[in-house]
C-alpha cells in the first residue's frame, strides 16, 4: 500500500525555503528596491509581496508532499513524486546496498527524518524520502533487508524461507563498541584537520598579500625567524583544534551494534546519522592510525563497501567509506577485525631495502627544493634569515625515509591479502580475495631503475578514505610477478568456492576450498561486480 511523508514535512520545508523570501524581505526593508513602472516599493507593498511568496510557498509544498508516495514492494521501491511533472521510479531492491537516516536538531524535535537509499556503482544518493516519521524511517531500514534477502530466493525454497520470515521474530542487537565520553575527548585529542593549513596559506596569500611584504620591510632576519616558527606552532594549534571539534560533533554518542546479517551505527552531535552496513557488501577494512594514536595505543577502523555513504567519515560524504570504530584501544579494533574477517597472525613482507635509498634521495630533493626557495627568497627580500637551520633537516629526512620503509608492507593470507602504508596517516588495508576487481602492476621510471614495482588490488569500495587502494608498494619486480600471478590464482578459487557457497555449499567448506584450492577453477575471471556480488569480468592489468 502506499506510503506518504509525514504531514510535519509541510512546516518544515517551508521553513527551509522561506529563508530566501526573509533575507529578500530584510534587504527590501533596510535599502529599497524599485518595482519597474511604479517606483519605489515601500514597506507595505513589501509586506504584501512576501506574504504572496509566503502563500504559494506553503501551498506547493502541500501539494508536494500530498502528490508524494512510496512503496516497498517485494521487489521494487517505488517512489512517485511531481506537482507540475509527475515521475514514478522503479528502484529494485538488490540494487539497494543501505538504507541510511539522518536527523539535524530541529528534525529530532519534530520527530523526523531523511532517509537515504545508497546503490552501489554511484556517487550519489540513489533516492531520498524528505521527511517521514522516525519510526517509519527505522521500519523501512528494518524492511528492506528481509525483502532483498526474499527476493534472492525463488520457487518453493523462496515461498518457504517467506513464510518462515514472515513469523520469525525481529533478529537480536548485539553491541560491538560503544564510545563513551572519555574516549569522545581522547579521539578529538588525537584529532588533527590537514586542511587548515591549505585554507590559511589562501587567506594569506589573498588578504595577507600587500601586509607580509611590508611587514618584511621593517623586521630583522634572526626576528622572521622566530615569527616564522610562532606562525607554524600557531597553525598546527589551530589544526588541533579544529579535528577535535570536528571529531567530537562527528562521532558523539557513537554505538555500533550487530543485527543479523549487518553491522547498524549511530552518531553525531548536530546532524545525528543512523546507518547500515551488511556484511555481504564489505569490501574492505582498513585499520588507520597517526603517530600519536600509535604512541598511546590507539586505531581507528573503517569499512569500505561498494555503496556512497552519506555523512561518511571523510567529511562531507565519503564513497564506500564508514568508521566502525572512530577510536578504540588497538586491541579492541583487532578483535572487532577478527570477528569481521578472521585473519590469525599476521606476518609483513617489507620492501627490498634499497627502497629505503629511494626514499631518501625523495625526501633530500625536497629539503634541497625548500632550501633553494628560501635562498632565492633571501635573495629577493630586503630581510636576512640565516640557512643553516635547513641543515636539522636532513636527518630529519633520513629518519622519516626509514619510518617510510619500515611502516610499508604486504602478506598474503589463506584468504585475504592484507597491505600497509603510511607513516604520518599509517593504513593496514584487509581485502578479501573474492573481493578483488583488478589487480595492477606498475613500475616508474624511478622504480625501474631500482628493479622496483609497485602491485594495487582494487575493489568496488576502493574509491575511499582519499583514493588509496591496498597496494604493496615497492615490492622487488620478481616478487612483483609473484604476486599478480598468486593474486589470480588465489582469486579464482575464492571466487568459485564464494559462489558453491552461495549454492549451497557450507560456508566452512567453502572456506577450506578457498584455502586448499580444492574447489576448480584458477583464472582471474570473477571478480566483484558494483554490488560487491562477483561476477564474470575480473581482469589483471600489466
Amino acid at each position: 500500500m502506499p506510503q506518504s511523508l509525514s504531514p510535519l514535512s509541510v512546516p518544515y520545508r517551508v521553513l527551509q525555503r522561506g529563508s530566501g523570501i526573509a533575507v529578500a524581505l530584510a534587504f527590501g526593508l533596510g535599502g529599497g528596491f524599485e518595482i519597474p513602472g511604479l517606483g519605489p516599493a515601500g514597506p507595505i507593498v513589501l509586506l504584501l509581496v512576501a506574504g504572496l511568496a509566503a502563500l504559494g510557498l506553503i501551498a506547493y509544498e502541500t501539494a508536494y508532499v500530498r502528490r508524494f508516495s512510496y512503496e516497498l514492494t517485494a521487489d521494487t521501491l517505488d517512489i512517485d513524486s511531481g506537482v507540475f511533472s509527475r515521475r514514478s521510479r522503479e528502484i529494485p531492491l538488490r540494487r539497494i546496498q543501505n538504507v541510511d537516516i539522518s536527523r539535524n536538531v530541529i528534525q529530532r524535535v519534530l520527530g523526523i527524518a531523511v532517509v537515504s537509499f545508497e546503490t552501489a556503482g554511484g556517487g550519489d544518493t540513489e533516492a531520498q524520502l524528505r521527511f517521514v516519521s522516525f519510526e517509519e524511517a527505522k521500519r523501512l531500514q528494518r524492511e528492506l533487508p528481509r525483502l532483498k534477502r526474499q527476493a534472492e530466493r525463488t520457487g518453493e525454497e523462496g515461498e518457504a524461507t517467506e513464510a518462515a520470515e514472515r513469523g520469525a521474530v525481529e533478529p537480536e542487537l548485539e553491541e560491538l563498541f560503544a564510545l563513551d565520553r572519555s574516549e569522545l575527548a581522547i579521539l578529538g585529542a588525537l584529532s588533527v584537520d590537514p586542511r587548515v593549513p591549505g585554507v590559511l596559506f589562501v587567506l594569506v596569500s589573498t588578504v595577507g598579500s600587500t601586509i607580509v611584504p611590508a611587514y618584511l620591510t621593517t623586521v630583522r632576519g634572526t626576528t622572521l625567524v622566530g615569527v616564522a616558527a610562532a606562525v607554524l606552532v600557531g597553525v598546527a594549534v589551530v589544526s588541533w583544534i579544529v579535528g577535535a571539534v570536528a571529531a567530537i560533533v562527528e562521532y558523539y554518542d557513537f554505538r555500533l551494534v550487530r543485527s543479523g546479517d549487518e553491522l547498524q551505527y549511530e552518531r553525531g552531535l548536530l546532524q545525528r546519522y543512523d546507518g547500515s552496513i551488511p556484511f555481504d557488501k564489505i569490501q574492505t577494512l582498513t585499520i588507520a592510525d597517526n603517530p600519536l594514536k600509535r604512541h598511546f595505543g590507539y586505531a581507528t577502523l573503517y569499512i569500505e563497501t561498494a555503496g556512497y555513504a552519506p555523512g561518511g567519515s571523510s567529511g562531507g560524504g565519503s564513497r564506500g567509506s564508514e568508521a566502525a570504530i572512530p577510536l578504540a584501544k588497538r586491541e579492541h579494533v583487532l578483535t572487532l577485525v577478527e570477528e569481521l574477517e578472521p585473519l590469525g597472525d599476521v606476518d609483513f613482507q617489507r620492501p627490498p631495502t634499497r627502497a629505503r635509498r629511494r626514499y631518501l634521495v625523495r625526501y633530500l630533493l625536497v629539503v634541497g627544493v625548500f632550501a633553494a626557495v628560501l635562498y632565492a627568497a633571501r635573495s629577493l627580500l630586503p630581510v636576512s634569515f640565516p640557512l643553516w637551520p635547513l641543515l636539522l633537516l636532513v636527518p630529519a629526512a633520513a629518519g622519516f625515509a626509514h619510518a617510510t620503509w619500515k611502516h610499508r608492507g604486504h602478506w598474503l593470507g589463506d584468504q585475504h591479502v592484507v597491505t600497509r602504508n603510511g607513516v604520518l596517516q599509517r593504513e593496514t588495508k584487509i581485502v578479501p580475495y573474492y573481493r578483488i576487481q583488478t589487480v595492477i602492476d606498475s613500475r616508474t621510471v624511478f622504480q625501474r631503475r631500482l628493479g622496483l614495482a609497485t602491485v594495487t588490488v582494487d575493489t568496488a569500495g576502493s574509491l575511499s578514505l582519499g583514493g588509496q587502494d591496498a597496494a604493496a608498494v615497492d615490492v622487488s619486480g620478481e616478487r612483483a610477478d609473484e604476486l599478480r600471478a598468486e593474486l589470480e590464482a588465489r582469486l579464482g578459487r575464492a571466487v568459485d568456492a564464494y559462489r558453491a557457497g552461495r549454492a549451497g555449499i557450507g560456508v566452512d567448506e567453502a572456506a577450506d576450498a578457498t584455502s586448499n584450492g580444492s574447489v576448480s577453477g584458477s583464472s582471474a575471471e570473477g571478480g566483484p561486480d558494483d554490488s560487491g556480488a562477483p561476477d564474470e569480468s575480473g581482469s589483471t592489468d600489466a
